[in-house]
């Protein structure tokens, strides 16, 4: 069964963009997933094809109809064996390499991208979206982020990476690197600019060089990530997200 990706969008030309190159892109071409972007508006019932409307209780910007949106997710959902369905909002749940796995292991993704001051809650809450967000930070809208999650998943399904074992030494993989950021890479020339390669990785001592890049990582992620650190070391609980703004991405 392929792994398919149903994009709920108001600018569907914005798909496969970069999902079109690279390892996506050929697996794309290869038939290892596939994609379908929807184009919300589609599903509108005027003849000005309205897809938004003022907030209640007033205050800027417009929000997606819950109708409109609920058919195009109706219509989504009908197709292919059941996926789940995922809203990309700044006020979901942080994405992270175990939810990326999780997904990647699935039949697929039914994802729905925000614009304008967000989505009418009530679609939301009566499908069962799974809201995440890639970042603490607002979009113009769902579909860069939709772009992220799509990026991750494609990678890790079968036959997508050249060698299933680069994989597992990334920055949060579950593989040796245990969660860490990844540590740093080199090589030729020995010496660039004057700066030359750790001798330890020119050793031929494959202890050693495990080792010093586990130290690596170590010193990155207590450096870079001391919230991830924390976490790992088991000091710290995982925090619940801050509830945001229902914006776009």
């Amino acid at each position: 069964m392929t792994w398919s990706a149903s994009v709920l969008t108001l600018f569907p030309e914005m798909f496969p963009g970069p999902l079109g190159h690279s390892l996506a892109g050929r697996a794309l071409r290869e038939g290892r997933w596939a994609l379908d972007a929807i184009d919300i508006r589609g599903f509108a019932t005027d003849r000005h094809r309205s897809v938004d409307d003022t907030p209640c209780g007033g205050g800027t910007g417009m929000v997606l109809r819950p109708d409109v949106v609920d058919a195009a997710l109706g219509a989504a959902l009908a197709e292919g064996p059941v996926r789940p369905a995922v809203v990309l909002t700044p006020r979901g749940v942080p994405l992270d390499q175990a939810m990326v796995r999780e997904f990647s292991a699935g039949p697929g993704l039914v994802l729905l991208c925000g614009r304008f001051e967000g989505i009418d809650q009530r679609v939301i809450d009566s499908r069962g979206l799974r809201e995440v967000s890639i970042g603490d930070y607002v979009l113009s809208g769902g579909e860069p982020a939709a772009l992220v999650l799509l990026d991750a998943c494609v990678r890790l399904l079968p036959g997508v990476m050249g060698a299933a074992a680069s994989g597992e030494e990334e920055s949060f993989s579950a593989g040796p690197n245990g969660g860490l950021l990844e540590y740093p890479h080199y090589t030729r020339p020995a010496v660039w600019n004057g700066l030359p390669v750790p001798p330890v990785l020119l050793s031929g001592n494959h202890a050693e060089v495990a080792r010093w890049r586990r130290e690596q990582a170590e010193t990155l992620t207590r450096t870079r990530r001391p919230d991830l650190w924390a976490r790992l070391q088991g000091t710290q609980p995982i925090a619940a997200p801050l509830d945001g703004q229902a914006s776009a991405a």
